[in-house]
C-alpha cells in the first residue's frame, strides 16, 4: 500500500470514528445535547481534528443521513437494474426497505430521527443535500410506476405523487411496528406490511 492509499485508509478510519461517536451522542444526548466535545470526548480525538474534517455538528449528522440513504438508494437501484416486471420491482423496493430497517437499524434510526422531528433542524443547504438524497429514491420509484403506465398495466396516473404515496405508506408500516407487543400482538406484521403494499399497487391498475 503506498502513502497516499495509507492516508487516505486513515482518513477514512478517522470519519467512521466520528461518526460511530456522533450516533451515540445523538440518542444519549439529543440534538441540543450533542456537541463537539462530546464527539470528540467518545471519539478520543482532539475537538480540532473534529473540526478538520466537519465544520459543525450539523455537517456530522448531516454526513450520517447521507450515508444511510445512499446505502437505501443503492438497494434500489440494484433491484432496478436487475428486474424489469413493474409489479415485482415495486414489491421488492418494498421489502428491501424492511431489510435496510432491520439490518441497518444504525442508518434507519437515524434518518427516522430526523423525519420526525417536529421542528427543521438543519440551515437550507444542508438539508437540500438529505433532500436530494431522498429525491433520488423516490425518483426510482416514480420511475417503475412510470414504466408501469407506459406498459398499459397501470391506469394514466402521477408517478412522482404515487412514489411518494407508497414510500410514506411503507415509513408509517415500519413505525408501526412499534406496536408488535401491543395493538399488533398476535398479527403476522411481514403479511400485514406485505398487505400494504399489495394494496396500494391494486390502486395502480387500470
Amino acid at each position: 500500500m503506498g502513502l497516499r492509499e495509507r492516508r487516505q485508509k486513515e482518513k477514512d478510519q478517522r470519519k467512521k470514528q466520528i461518526l460511530d461517536a456522533a450516533r451515540s451522542v445523538l440518542y444519549e444526548n439529543g440534538l441540543a445535547g450533542a456537541s463537539i466535545t462530546r464527539i470528540a470526548g467518545l471519539a478520543e480525538l482532539g475537538v480540532g481534528t473534529i473540526y478538520s474534517y466537519y465544520q459543525n455538528k450539523e455537517e456530522i449528522f448531516i454526513a450520517l443521513q447521507q450515508e444511510g440513504l445512499k446505502l437505501l438508494c443503492a438497494k434500489l437501484k440494484a433491484i432496478d437494474a436487475a428486474m424489469t416486471a413493474p409489479v415485482e420491482k415495486l414489491k421488492q423496493y418494498a421489502a428491501a426497505y424492511l431489510d435496510f430497517s432491520r439490518n441497518n437499524r444504525e442508518y434507519f434510526d437515524i434518518i427516522n430521527y430526523f423525519l420526525t422531528s417536529p421542528e427543521v433542524m438543519f440551515p437550507k443547504p444542508l438539508k437540500d443535500r438529505i433532500d436530494s438524497h431522498g429525491n433520488n429514491i423516490l425518483q426510482i420509484v416514480a420511475g417503475t410506476i412510470e414504466d408501469g403506465i407506459g406498459a398499459g398495466l397501470f391506469a394514466d396516473l402521477d408517478a412522482a405523487r404515487y412514489a411518494m404515496i407508497l414510500w410514506g405508506t411503507l415509513h408509517g408500516m415500519l413505525q408501526f411496528r412499534k406496536m408488535q407487543n401491543t395493538m399488533l400482538k398476535g398479527v403476522n406484521y411481514e403479511h400485514l406490511y406485505e398487505q400494504s403494499v399489495e394494496n396500494f399497487i391494486r390502486g395502480l391498475y387500470l
